[in-house]
């Protein structure tokens, strides 16, 4: 049996809200850690800073995700990436 074309419609304008609501939690998420990596203090064009992060996406993209890395300690605000905890 088919759907009515309203039932439909409300179905997409409820799936909107919720890929608006993911997006939002998806951005502040991105948001709180680019601030803790000291990206509030760099200046630099939106253009660059999209590129660098592309980068950034392809690289764990290509390797298939999460890097099963363990962190031992947060990184400062500030603090220059891949640093921490070298001697």
């Amino acid at each position: 049996m088919r759907k009515p074309s309203s039932k439909i419609r409300e179905e997409i304008a409820r799936l909107q809200e919720q890929l608006k609501a993911a997006e939002t939690r998806e951005a502040e998420r991105i948001g709180r850690l680019a601030l803790r990596a000291g990206l509030g203090e760099i200046e630099i064009e939106e253009s660059d800073l999209v590129a660098a992060l592309e980068e950034i996406a392809g690289k764990f993209r290509k390797g298939g995700g999460r890097v099963n890395k363990p962190t031992s300690a947060p990184i400062a605000a500030g603090a220059p990436a891949g640093q921490a905890g070298e001697a």
